[in-house]
């Protein structure tokens, strides 16, 4: 398989996707930030003296994945459809993140996901950092995708 963002110089180019066709596409993808317990139990109680750290990372992952084309270079720009962040607080120190992001266009939504998921983590770290400064993101990862000429992913 070619990769598709370098021309024939192996100069970086953004695909031309002006003759594919319009499918609904889907991406899942997941990660994990790891943290002191108490640092844990301060956000699932909600001590954690900016805010609601989780309701602030759901909104900055959806609009992460709105402006991924801004951060990764050769994006398009998508017009996305959907985007849904979920959390699950795991004992004794982890949070595991999961983004959902949809479009009806031309080009795969994967990036989206991953930096929503990326995007959330480091919010959770920005807002807890004060606390505790050895939390440790990770494991960021696509987990299925679903749409466009290349088929259905599940991660195994």
């Amino acid at each position: 398989m070619d990769l598709t963002h370098f021309d024939e110089e192996g100069r970086a180019r953004m695909v031309d996707v002006s003759d594919k066709a319009e499918t609904a596409r889907v991406a899942v993808a997941r990660g994990k930030i790891t943290m002191k317990p108490e640092t844990f139990e301060r956000i699932r109680s909600g001590l954690i003296s900016k805010g609601d750290v989780l309701a602030v990372a759901q909104v900055a992952g959806i609009m992460a994945a709105k402006q991924t084309s801004t951060l990764i270079p050769m994006c398009h720009p998508l017009m996305i459809t959907g985007a849904k962040l979920s959390f699950k607080l795991v004992e004794p120190s982890e949070v595991f993140i999961e983004a959902i992001v949809k479009v009806n266009g031309k080009t795969g939504i994967e990036m989206e996901a991953l930096t929503a998921v990326s995007v959330a983590a480091l919010t959770i770290y920005d807002m807890c950092k004060a606390i505790d400064r050895s939390m440790t993101i990770g494991n960021i990862y696509l987990v299925e995708k679903s749409g466009g000429k290349s088929g259905h992913f599940v991660r195994d």
